[in-house]
């Protein structure tokens, strides 16, 4: 994995994060949307940085490199 596909997965993973607690709380959630803005925009510019965007499926298998061992929990689950 190259530094520009490892920026697109961390660039993902914060826009994840960053959704999760902004609608942990369903009524703080539509005041709070606007944050995921800038995470949003980060991701997508990171994505098309490497030919990713619009590619979930190689994107998805890209960060499934990142994260083995918890691909291996949810087979399990």
């Amino acid at each position: 994995m190259n530094d520009s596909e490892i920026a697109a997965a961390q660039a993902y993973v914060r826009l994840l994060q960053t959704t999760r607690a902004v609608l942990a709380d369903p009524q703080h959630a539509p005041l709070a949307v606007p944050l995921l803005t800038v995470p949003m925009a980060e991701a997508d510019d990171a994505l098309r940085a490497v030919g990713l965007a619009g590619n979930e499926a190689d994107f998805f298998r890209l960060l499934a490199t990142l994260h083995p061992a918890e691909r291996e929990g949810r087979r399990a689950a």
